[in-house]
């Protein structure tokens, strides 16, 4: 059976200032619903993506900020730092792992610039949303096999 990634809730502290910072990214507003007891679900989606994020009032009891390891997958890491800082995001530099495989979490081996061999899965980005959500940006120009 297929399973598919659908949606992955964001905690936040302000519906409307995330739902402004997500949309000024270019993300479609699919859904932004009110319902009885002041609870709010908004629901956005990445340009290509078919998962989804839902953020509100009464989605989650996680701490706002407290997501990390978001990630984000592009063909071209250099484009698209360059559109999140055209849109006012202050992302990180280009950077790949010192071990090469994946990032360590935080800021942890970090080595400037891209992979030196720009090797798909090696190259990232990462910045984090106005409640501190974090989220990583990946390249992949070619996929592992079965993927």
């Amino acid at each position: 059976m297929d399973m598919k990634l659908e949606v992955v809730v964001i905690p936040v502290a302000d519906v409307d200032r995330a739902k402004s910072f997500y949309s000024g990214l270019g993300w479609r507003l699919d859904a932004d619903v009110a319902g009885d007891d002041g609870f709010r679900v908004v629901q956005l989606t990445p340009p290509g993506s078919p998962c989804s994020v839902i953020f509100g009032d009464g989605v989650s009891s996680a701490a706002p900020g407290s997501a990390e390891g978001l990630h984000l997958v592009v063909s071209d890491i250099e484009a698209a730092r360059a559109e999140l800082a055209g849109n006012d995001v202050a992302v990180s530099e280009i950077f790949h792992d010192a071990g090469g495989v994946f990032h360590h979490a935080g800021t942890k081996a970090r080595l400037p610039g891209p992979d030196p061999e720009r090797t798909s899965y090696g190259s990232f980005v990462s910045f984090t949303d106005p409640d501190g959500n974090g989220w990583t940006v990946q390249e992949i120009t070619k996929r592992l096999p079965g993927r």
